[in-house]
């Protein structure tokens, strides 16, 4: 098994409100970097960062490094458009960064990305893959792939609250400035990417699709920037098994629509509580109260959490924490000298 944590970066993600993944616009496409840094060495290395909100939620890059180092998983990094460089080894798929997806194109390589991506998974030797995904303002680009589609679009969001309307005003502005109506990219996945999507997408897609074709068993690690990918490959007419794996924060969030998501395009779905609200710990408070929810393959990486050994993936987590300055409740003090670093723990989701 080996977990794949594709990382890129979108203009998308600058439009006010619409992302967590930092304070400070400026800083915010190092998220992304610093992600995969806390995935592979246990805190930011090179980048000039700590993905931490200012109320002290940790990326869920800390939980997936936290499961990491309970229970071991070979994980590989794939460049899928970051801006900014990292010390974590990666893959390089020659993907850029996306654009504004208020512009014409968002994505302008996006046939050329899904390509490369599908030979590298169709050459993996694993027998199953994890992939996750790290990309600021994920959960709007899954919007508007979605409404492309015409598929029923709910997206989940890294904030407490979601800015479910303020997305929807982006992807209709999107969508006018493709000249595209709702489900005109029907069966046209990567003309939906390369409009209104961001270049995460058709590397995941890429991915999962080669390794499908190729035998290999996929779980799709996140909440609904993940369904947005199985849609994608549903509509490439990929129909082989199909797995997401989430956590309770975003199935908690999405209800029904998240089970529904996954019955629609024939997905397994796993959704996994790790235990937060059993723990005084400022990093799991503010999960339970709805920030971050998921990102950076967590849902999928506490799925492999064998039964039992969850307190022992907390107890991780909290050194973790630890490492990024957040030390306990009162840790808000600590954790604000990082309060322009935030994170989207993805909103990608870090956001769904």
């Amino acid at each position: 098994m080996r977990l794949l944590l594709p990382a890129g970066t979108t203009e998308t993600a600058l439009i006010d409100g619409i992302s967590a993944a930092g304070a400070a616009p400026e800083l915010m496409e190092h998220t992304p970097s610093a992600d995969v840094e806390i995935l592979e060495y246990g805190e930011p290395v090179m980048s000039p960062v700590t993905p931490v909100s200012p109320n002290g939620c940790p990326t869920p890059a800390a939980v997936t490094r936290a499961v990491r180092e309970v229970v071991g998983f070979d994980a590989s990094v794939i460049d899928a458009g970051l801006t900014q460089s990292t010390a974590a080894p990666t893959v390089d798929l020659d993907a850029g960064p996306g654009g504004d997806i208020r512009e014409s194109v968002a994505v302008p390589d996006a046939k050329a990305t899904f390509d490369r991506a599908y030979d590298y998974g169709a050459s993996l030797p694993d027998d199953r893959l994890v992939i996750g995904e790290t990309v600021p303002g994920g959960t709007t680009t899954a919007l508007g792939v979605l409404t492309a589609l015409g598929e029923p679009a709910g997206v989940s969001s890294s904030l407490p609250e979601n800015p479910i309307e303020r997305k929807r005003r982006v992807v209709d502005e999107a969508l006018a400035a493709s000249d595209l109506e709702p489900g005109d990219c029907e069966n046209a996945p990567l003309e939906a990417i390369e409009a209104v999507g961001d270049p995460v997408q058709p590397t995941v897609t890429g991915i999962a699709a080669g390794a499908l074709e190729s035998g290999t068993e996929v779980t799709l690690a996140g909440g609904t920037q993940m369904i947005a990918v199985a849609a994608l490959l549903r509509h490439a007419g990929i129909d082989a098994p199909l797995s997401i794996a989430t956590t309770s924060f975003v199935a908690d969030e999405q209800g029904s629509q998240l089970a529904d998501a996954c019955e629609r395009f024939d997905c397994e779905l796993t959704v996994t509580d790790p235990g937060f609200d059993e723990r005084d710990h400022v990093a799991m408070a503010r999960y339970c109260a709805g920030e971050a929810k998921e990102g950076v393959a967590m849902g999928g990486a506490l799925s492999l959490v064998p039964e039992g050994r969850m307190g022992e993936v907390r107890d991780r987590l909290e050194a973790v924490c630890a490492r990024l300055g957040i030390e306990s409740e009162d840790a808000g003090e600590p954790g604000a000298e990082n309060d322009e670093t935030g994170s989207e723990p993805a909103e990608g989701s870090r956001g769904p």
